[in-house]
């Protein structure tokens, strides 16, 4: 087992890509604090981890909040005695109702936006991180966007906070590469999740926009699935990267492998269903 009787908290892993993670991890041997904003679907997810023999806590804490992510850690520290792993998971743009341009931002969009995915993440490392630093070990992992790099569709202030998720990244794999802890990246292509709601309700118009994505941006022709980033943020938590930091890993069906001007222009083909 590659994680055998490591702690990992894994953010946002009630459910989609976080979830995954999670299920992946205690597969290998590892225990689990399973966060997310919901109460009854953590316990859920912890609840399933513990069948598969492990032990896992469900924390209700928004991660945007000092208050709550300081609790949940000390909840979580009270529980196991140390953290390993961080997997900085949660984020996204629920709540945004297509509101994402520069057309149409408003500065309370861009701080709430900002403030869960990039401010979140901070906050959660900052609180591990003296765990790590006690035991001089630590692997922590980042889950960034392609629309950080390379978008399809403007979404300005999350691609803005996961473009600074990996200049965060990076700074912190620098510094605290002396005390053992390493700090790595995943940038996910297209994976289908609830993140999508955002954007386009679940339905025919939304297998249609999936199927147009996977043959006209992806080199491989499908869609991502939680499981396909569980598998590389396994790597990147195990001893099998011990010579790795400060990296990142596209984890995209080959997305970085089209040039901008060919990839898929989600805005346009939203434009036109509403066209209809």
């Amino acid at each position: 087992m590659l994680l055998k009787d490591k702690v990992a908290l894994v953010t946002g892993s009630a459910s989609g890509i976080g979830r995954g993670i999670a299920e992946k991890f205690a597969r290998e041997g590892c225990d689990l604090i399973i966060n997310g904003l919901h109460q009854d679907t953590a316990q859920k997810v912890a609840e399933e981890i513990k069948s598969l023999g492990r032990e896992a806590i469900a924390i209700k804490a928004d991660i945007g909040n000092s208050a709550e992510v300081n609790k949940m850690i000390k909840i979580a520290a009270d529980k196991f005695g140390r953290i390993d792993i961080l997997v900085n998971n949660a984020g996204g743009v629920s709540g945004t109702e297509g509101r994402g341009n520069s057309g149409n931002i408003t500065e309370e969009e861009w701080d709430r936006v900002v403030n869960l995915n990039l401010k979140g993440p901070f906050l959660v490392t900052m609180g591990v991180l003296p765990y790590m630093k006690k035991n001089k070990y630590g692997k922590i992992i980042f889950i960034s966007s392609m629309g950080a790099i390379s978008p399809c569709v403007s979404v300005i202030h999350y691609h803005a906070a996961k473009a600074g998720v990996l200049g965060l990244m990076t700074n912190l794999a620098f510094e605290l590469a002396p005390m053992n802890i390493y700090v790595n990246a995943i940038v996910p292509g297209p994976v289908e999740t609830t993140f999508w709601d955002a954007l386009l309700p679940q339905g025919p118009d939304r297998d249609a926009l999936f199927q147009a994505i996977a043959k006209k941006e992806i080199p491989l022709e499908k869609i991502g699935k939680p499981e396909d980033i569980a598998g590389p943020a396994l790597f990147l938590a195990s001893g099998l990267s011990d010579y790795i930091t400060g990296q990142v890993i596209n984890v995209a069906g080959g997305q970085p492998l089209l040039s901008h001007a060919a990839t898929f222009n989600i805005e346009a083909y939203l434009k036109s269903l509403a066209e209809k």
